[in-house]
Order: C-alpha cells, then sequence, then structure tokens
C-alpha cells in the first residue's frame, strides 16, 4: 500500500470508530481479522475518496443488518429446491491458482434461473459470497501464510442467446449486490467460449465500464484452457475448459460428473449446504430462530450500472432483430429457389406430353 493510501486507510478508520456498536459487529464478519485491508477495497472501489468510501461502508453495514446478511449461512435453501437452483444457477467452485486464490466458475450462458423465485437465486448467490469471505478465503490465508482477500471467476458463454434478456433485471440485481456490498473481492474475470452475441455486445459495453473493471476482464479464445493454465493446475481448471469442445461445458442433470463444479453433488456445494445446515442446528440450540421466506433488499442500482444494463438490452434488441431479418431473407431465398424448382419440374412435364 502506498502512502497516499495509508493515510486514507487511517482516515477510514477513525470514522469507523464512531459507528454503534451493531455495525461494529457486522463489520467484523466482514473483515474477518484483517480491518485494514477491507477497508482498502472499500477505498479502491470509490477511487480513494474517503468520504465516498466512509458512505459506502456505511451503506454496506447497515443493509447487511436490516437483512440479517450475518445469519444468512444459517439459513439453508429448502432441500427439495436446492437442487433445482444449482441445476439452473450455474455456480461453483472448481480449485485455486498457483497464488492460492479461489476459482469461481459461472456458466452464464447455460444458467436459467426458471427453477425457483428470484429470492432463492438471490439468497443462494449471498450464501455463496458469505461462504467464501468466512470460510474459503479464511482458509486459504491460514494455509498460505498471508492475506487472501480475492477470487478468480472464469465464465462460460457457452449457450448465450437473445432469451438472456428475460434474466437480465435478476442479474442485475445481483450485481448491484455484488458492486455495493462485496467491491474488489474479484481480481480477474476470464471469459471463455464466447459467442458472436457476447463479442457483439462487448465491443459497445466495454466502454461503459470504469477504467478498474476493464483491467480485470480478460476475453480468452476458445475454451481459455492454454491460458488459463498459466495461473492455475489443470486440476482446478473449471469443467468446460478442460476440453475444445465447448458442449463439454452442459451442466449433466443427473450430476454423475463429479469434475462438474455446478452441479448439486459436486463436493463445494456438499460442503457449503452441509455448512448451512450445521449453522442452522448450532443457532436453533441457542435459541429459536425466525422462521418464513429469506427476502433481501435489492439496492438501489447505480445510474452508470443501470445505463450499462440499458445498452446490453439494446444491443440485444438489435441483434435479435438483425438474426431475425437475416433468417427472413434466408427464408425467402429458399421459398424463391423451391418455387423456381417447382416451376421447372412443372415445365419437363408438359414439355414431356
Amino acid at each position: 500500500m502506498g502512502v497516499g493510501n495509508q493515510d486514507a486507510i487511517k482516515q477510514l478508520q477513525c470514522l469507523m470508530e464512531n459507528v454503534d456498536e451493531q455495525l461494529k459487529i457486522t463489520f467484523k464478519n466482514i473483515h474477518m481479522g484483517y480491518p485494514a485491508e477491507t477497508l482498502a477495497r472499500f477505498l479502491k472501489a470509490r477511487d480513494g475518496n474517503v468520504a465516498k468510501a466512509h458512505k459506502m461502508l456505511i451503506d454496506c453495514l447497515h443493509w447487511r443488518v436490516e437483512n440479517e446478511i450475518d445469519k444468512v449461512l444459517a439459513k439453508p435453501i429448502p432441500a427439495d429446491l436446492y437442487k433445482g437452483v444449482r441445476d439452473s444457477q450455474l455456480i461453483g467452485m472448481s480449485g485455486y491458482t498457483k497464488e492460492g486464490l479461489p476459482v469461481i466458475a459461472i456458466g452464464v450462458g447455460l444458467s436459467t434461473y426458471d427453477k425457483a423465485s428470484e429470492k432463492y437465486y438471490i439468497q443462494s448467490h449471498i450464501q455463496v459470497n458469505e461462504y467464501r469471505d468466512r470460510v474459503i478465503l479464511p482458509t486459504t490465508t491460514k494455509k498460505h501464510g498471508r492475506y487472501i482477500g480475492t477470487c478468480v471467476k472464469v465464465l462460460d458463454m457457452t449457450g448465450l442467446r437473445f432469451s438472456a434478456l428475460n434474466q437480465l433485471r435478476l442479474l442485475t440485481a445481483i450485481s448491484t449486490i455484488d458492486d455495493l456490498n462485496y467491491p474488489e473481492k474479484t481480481d480477474t474475470y476470464y471469459i471463455v467460449n464466447a459467442p458472436y452475441v457476447f463479442s457483439a455486445c462487448w465491443k459497445v459495453v466495454k466502454p461503459l465500464l470504469q477504467e478498474r473493471t476493464r483491467k480485470k476482464v480478460q476475453v480468452l479464445q476458445g475454451c481459455g484452457k492454454d491460458e488459463l493454465l498459466k495461473v492455475m493446475d489443470y486440476a482446478s481448471l473449471p469443467h468446460f475448459c478442460k476440453k475444445q469442445d465447448s458442449k463439454s461445458s452442459r451442466h449433466n442433470a443427473s450430476g454423475s460428473n463429479i469434475e462438474n463444479c455446478f452441479v448439486f453433488n459436486h463436493v463445494f456445494h456438499q460442503q457449503l449446504y452441509n455448512y448451512t445446515k450445521q449453522q442452522a442446528n448450532f443457532a436453533e440450540s441457542r435459541s429459536p430462530m425466525r422462521q418464513g421466506s429469506f427476502y433481501v433488499e435489492i439496492p438501489e442500482t447505480a445510474p452508470e450500472d443501470a445505463k450499462i444494463a440499458k445498452t446490453i438490452e439494446v444491443e440485444f434488441h438489435k441483434l435479435e432483430n438483425q438474426n431475425n431479418g437475416t433468417i427472413e431473407v434466408e427464408f425467402h431465398k429458399l421459398e424463391i429457389q423451391n418455387n423456381g424448382f417447382t416451376n421447372s419440374r412443372k415445365g419437363v412435364a408438359v414439355n414431356g406430353h
């Protein structure tokens, strides 16, 4: 950390001394013994502006208290819904980089979000975040003897289609939660198996992103295996990166492929779900917990994020119209060819008489 950044952290530390006890408790659940590093993340997210970073952090703490985020890992999703969530919200952890950072895999293109209500997808996403921050990262920090506070994400775009617009509102809500409450938790985003739909949208969206975000995004050729092997071992590659055939990323609904980190029976999801059940039992033994649906208030989307979401929507509609136009033209050509073929056959028949 530079001298300027150290001064900013000290200023932010002084401001945090004045918050009430409830906010201090939830702040401890965020920093997990590394308050300075956590303050540095919020400062980075607000370009070093102490006042803005302070507001962002206070808003985050209030959001956590009001929505009982500290207790989310003690609120397992009902078992009959959890497998459906895993089959339709494709996210998992495939291993670690050579530097010890968790590798989070996300099946962007093939996630359907159609087997449960939105609240369960949001609950599941927050639980993955909290389990990463409060269990996975502290464990790998201890193992390596140095602070590790970020992960890398490998985003599989296989199957990305125009129908993705149907999930845009939910994805924007999840992205807003991450941006405002889990800032600077991702070191690098690796994009793999990118179809034309993504490539066309990326050209338009990329200039709208902040420079620090643009620098994190790497669009890799094909399944990205060769590039990813520079930062992680083969065993830690997500399953959809282990073969050149992008179809290998299609998740196995039966869950028989244990290397598929998206499925319910993968070790990561088994450990996460068992952890939530253990925490629920422990909490219940101490004092009965309030029953009922888990509900999280979605923070208001930042103007720049709303603009990005709108740009994606517009671009998808343009591409869809172009695609439909191409299909109509090709169909018309085929129709003309077929008519010509029919007429020529009729001509032969007449001449034959």
